[in-house]
């Protein structure tokens, strides 16, 4: 069932490490050839990549600051011309930046926070249309957030309201885009161990989280990259677009 993505092409941004690291290195078991897009993260890319190639697949590092526009087609661009095109876009770039809270907000702090988790999805959703429309179709995936739905913990307001806007920014993009044969999909993690909470989140903030999943533990990257195979794969979700997948072990169920 997952021959299907043998030679698919297939960027993800943000793929250094967490989530967007262990699609990357599945999608190379798979067949597919990865670009592995990075910010500062080189060595983490490069044992990425070089997993994936262990592994028999083909991947590529690419460098790029997603936060600025410029930056954002190039990496695209790159990713295509080295791939030989593009036949999925995982929008999957993107960090809190750390908990400001309201009083605290500043327009650098805006900005930035804006920049990396919306400007980037807008902008390679934007640069991507060109290959995907030259591969006759394909598909967009974003990674939102729980947070998008709950408002997030304290200090995150921003990140959660640009995790909204992305959520939101997903339903129209597939109604916009189902007539050229592009899917557009979202997954929403909920509170998984990867370092992003090593970086944002104490102790207490863990506990309260853990304490509200009804499975009674925090979830992992490997359990998030089902989702995104699943809304890949043309055989398991051909007909589905426009939805938002929740990975949470019951956290939010909405």
């Amino acid at each position: 069932m997952f021959d299907e993505w043998k030679g698919k092409r297939v960027l993800i941004t943000g793929a250094s490490r967490g989530i967007g690291a262990a699609v990357a290195l599945q999608l190379g078991r798979l067949g597919a050839r990865v670009g592995v897009h990075y910010h500062a993260s080189a060595e983490g890319a490069e044992q990425v990549v070089d997993a994936i190639r262990a592994a028999g697949g083909e991947g590529l590092a690419l460098k790029g600051d997603l936060s600025r526009s410029a930056e954002v087609k190039r990496v695209v661009d790159q990713a295509a011309e080295q791939l030989g095109g593009l036949d999925v876009l995982i929008n999957n770039a993107g960090d809190m930046l750390g908990r400001v809270a309201l009083e605290e907000i500043d327009d650098d702090r805006y900005d930035q926070v804006m920049d990396l988790n919306v400007r980037s999805v807008v902008m390679a959703s934007q640069a991507a249309l060109p290959h995907l429309r030259r591969a006759g179709g394909g598909n967009i995936i974003h990674t939102t957030s729980i947070a998008a739905r709950n408002g997030g913990g304290p200090g995150a307001g921003l990140y959660a309201s640009a995790k909204g806007f992305v959520s939101t920014l997903t339903r129209n993009m597939a109604k916009e885009l189902a007539a050229e044969g592009i899917r557009v999909n979202a997954v929403a993690p909920g509170t998984i161990a990867t370092d992003f909470h090593v970086r944002h989140s104490n102790d207490a903030h863990m506990a309260a989280a853990r304490a509200s999943i009804p499975m009674g533990r925090l979830g992992t990257a490997d359990e998030c990259v089902g989702a995104y195979l699943f809304l890949g794969s043309e055989a398991l979700s051909g007909y589905v677009t426009g939805q938002v997948i929740e990975v949470n072990g019951g956290q939010l169920m909405p």
